[in-house]
């Protein structure tokens, strides 16, 4: 097991789409090693998910967990989940406004509104299928994921730069009004 070095803005493999994880090849040991250093690494760093691009694999595979996170207090629960080959679709037009952090934008936090109530459709780190709906922030996670697999970092879906704060300025004067 070890902490993987996270990929900051500005590398190249934060802009890359990731390539697909055939099936047969889920259960190598060098995915599986994969999958164990990004558990270790984002729980290091208390974040509540990572994407293989971000410890500069492209792949599409991520993990989540949302258990007593001090970055995202009061948040409900979600069990680490791993997701391999992600397809997401929205089952609302419903969004919701959460001010997302990334352990690739060290520093920085910014109001993003996403769909609320969405279908994750993937496979486990065992390769069986995934098939589950999440609401509220871990729904809002999950797509924060997708978009690493996507090339996509939070500030590509911010469309008012006025909520783009610095971390210490976020919890001064935003914390108090949104919840994460």
């Amino acid at each position: 097991m070890a902490i993987l070095k996270v990929a900051q803005l500005g590398h190249p493999i934060l802009r890359m789409i990731a390539r697909p994880v055939p099936k047969k090849e889920i259960t190598t040991e060098k995915i599986q090693t994969l999958i164990t250093d990004m558990i270790e690494t984002v729980r290091e760093y208390d974040g509540v998910g990572l994407a293989a691009p971000q410890v500069h694999e492209s792949l599409q595979i991520a993990v989540m967990e949302i258990i007593e996170n001090p970055r995202y207090p009061n948040e409900e629960t979600v069990p680490l989940t791993v997701f391999i080959n992600p397809i997401v679709n929205a089952l609302t037009q419903e969004t919701m406004e959460v001010w997302e952090g990334c352990l690739s934008v060290h520093g920085l936090r910014g109001a993003v509104s996403r769909p609320n109530h969405i279908r994750l459709q993937a496979l486990d780190q065992n390769g069986r299928t995934i098939d589950q709906e999440y609401k509220g922030f871990p729904a809002v996670a999950i797509q924060h994921e997708l978009d690493h697999l996507q090339g996509k970092v939070f500030l590509d879906r911010m469309t008012d730069l006025s909520k783009l704060a610095f971390i210490n300025e976020y919890r001064r004067y935003h914390l108090k009004d949104i919840s994460i």
